[in-house]
């Protein structure tokens, strides 16, 4: 029954269902794994990087770039699980909306506007013929002075959430299963825990992505398949810095997160 319903998207199933929709979701979840981390003093995201090979080149036109994460404007960055090509063109219609939104107010755009219009963008190739969904989910990463720092999760059928801690891509629900458990640890006497620092959610996050990947073979073998990026104020509390970790700052953060594993092992 469903093959009849399946090559398109403007058709629902019997069931209620676009399997379109859900095809590109399943897409997503068969890529590199996100997570995304609100703490205390910033945000956290840190990506699985499949490397398809060690002869590729890096980017000519701009040494820094990264295949998981895009900055959209001077407050805002996004991580990515899914089709890289369907990225670029959702990330340039994001930046370009940023763009025009601070020529005509002269103000950064809210966080969750910008989330909006990238959802409405993707909702519109589900309702339309002649038109795929695209392959591709988002974490976003903001600040504005009203709601301080955000975290949000988009899918291919135009949904968004705020989140304080969410997993995206492949093994995503035994990554959020170790988050509902970790991220606010009870304390001594059965009270909630506090939400954790950058410092903290960053080895969190490795401790995730330890779980969600494949064998890594060690620090320095995982630091090639991590990126790790935290958005935090500067010390002028005004402006945004966002910074993707080095390769030896993530081999440290790696090194601790197995250290501190061994030693709740051995006790």
């Amino acid at each position: 029954m469903a093959r009849r319903y399946d090559s398109s998207t403007t058709t629902f199933s019997p069931e209620g269902r676009l399997h379109q929709v859900e095809y590109a979701i399943e897409a997503i979840n068969n890529a590199g794994t996100c997570v995304g981390i609100l703490a205390s003093n910033g945000i956290v995201m840190a990506s699985e990087k499949r490397i398809s090979s060690g002869l590729l080149a890096p980017s000519t036109i701009n040494k820094n770039s990264s295949e998981k994460t895009y900055p959209l404007a001077a407050h805002l960055a996004a991580n990515v699980a899914g089709l890289t090509a369907d990225a670029n063109l959702l990330m340039e219609h994001a930046r370009l909306r940023a763009g025009r939104y601070r020529y005509q107010y002269q103000q950064d755009i809210p966080v969750e506007h910008l989330v909006e219009f990238v959802c409405d963008y993707k909702q519109h190739y589900t309702q339309f013929g002649g038109m795929r969904p695209f392959g591709v989910a988002f974490l976003f990463a903001g600040y504005d002075k009203l709601h301080g720092f955000q975290l949000y999760q988009s899918d291919p059928s135009g949904n968004y959430s705020g989140w304080k801690a969410t997993v995206i891509g492949a093994n995503n629900q035994a990554g959020k299963s170790i988050l509902k458990t970790e991220y606010l640890k009870e304390e001594a006497g059965g009270e909630e825990g506090s939400i954790p620092n950058v410092e903290q959610a960053l080895k969190l996050a490795v401790k995730v992505l330890q779980k969600t990947m494949d064998g890594t073979g060690g620090a320095s073998a995982a630091s090639e398949k991590m990126e790790l990026f935290t958005m935090t104020m500067n010390d002028d509390g005004e402006t945004v810095k966002h910074q993707i970790l080095t390769k030896e700052k993530t081999e440290e953060i790696i090194t601790a997160v197995e250290q501190e594993t061994a030693d709740s092992g051995d006790s």
